[in-house]
């Protein structure tokens, strides 16, 4: 584990996670929707840091990008955890099982593993990305010299403060946009889908 960035300490011991646009208020011992940060005696801390539960080398088809190395390979990672609580989730096994099996990974060792497959770079997916933000924030700045292209495929509900320090990183985004009526998110995702478009508008000037 690690401590998060992007939160603020109460006064009551309680924290409030700013990662997101749940802006969770956390009790001592709990964690938040997403289910992955925990206020340890009000320190929050991103219980999934190097936490992988799967990795694969997919065609970058699969992610699926639209003309962004065509026909290349790149190196899929994915931790366990999601802020969203969409009722068709294909991945609830590593999304909402946050306990289940994982690795133990660091940046460099997955970094290696890329440029050993001949990876152009490191798609992070599977579960949601941008609650494994510390992770994924390190490992995309390490990429990123090593000369590796960084994606993320991401719901795309995360705060504009976080989702601007990331972005340099960036390369490509693939933001699932999964209905464009308020009540669906609502009702179904546990969410808002203003958030997701304002997350679009700012990463399509920025990404490739």
């Amino acid at each position: 584990m690690k401590e998060a960035l992007y939160y603020e300490r109460n006064e009551d011991k309680t924290v409030t996670c700013r990662l997101c646009p749940h802006r969770c208020r956390i009790a001592l011992g709990k964690r938040g929707l997403c289910a992955v940060r925990e206020n340890r005696a009000g320190t929050l801390f991103g219980m999934n840091y190097g936490r992988v539960s799967s990795i694969a080398l997919d065609p970058v088809e699969k992610k699926p990008l639209y003309h962004f190395h065509p026909g290349e390979f790149i190196l899929s990672v994915g931790s366990v955890g999601c802020n969203l609580s969409c009722l068709f989730c294909q991945n609830w096994s590593i999304s909402k099982e946050v306990e289940t099996p994982t690795q133990a990974m660091g940046a460099p060792e997955i970094i290696a593993q890329a440029k050993r497959l001949g990876s152009f770079g490191i798609a992070y997916t599977y579960n949601e990305p941008f609650i494994s933000y510390e992770f994924v924030l390190e490992t995309a700045a390490r990429a990123k010299e090593a000369g590796l292209k960084n994606v993320l495929v991401t719901n795309g509900y995360v705060a504009q403060e976080p989702l601007e320090e990331v972005l340099p990183y960036v390369d490509a985004m693939n933001i699932d946009l999964k209905s464009i009526r308020d009540e669906f998110y609502r009702k179904v995702c546990g969410g808002h889908v203003a958030e997701v478009q304002r997350t679009i508008e700012a990463a399509v000037p920025r990404c490739h």
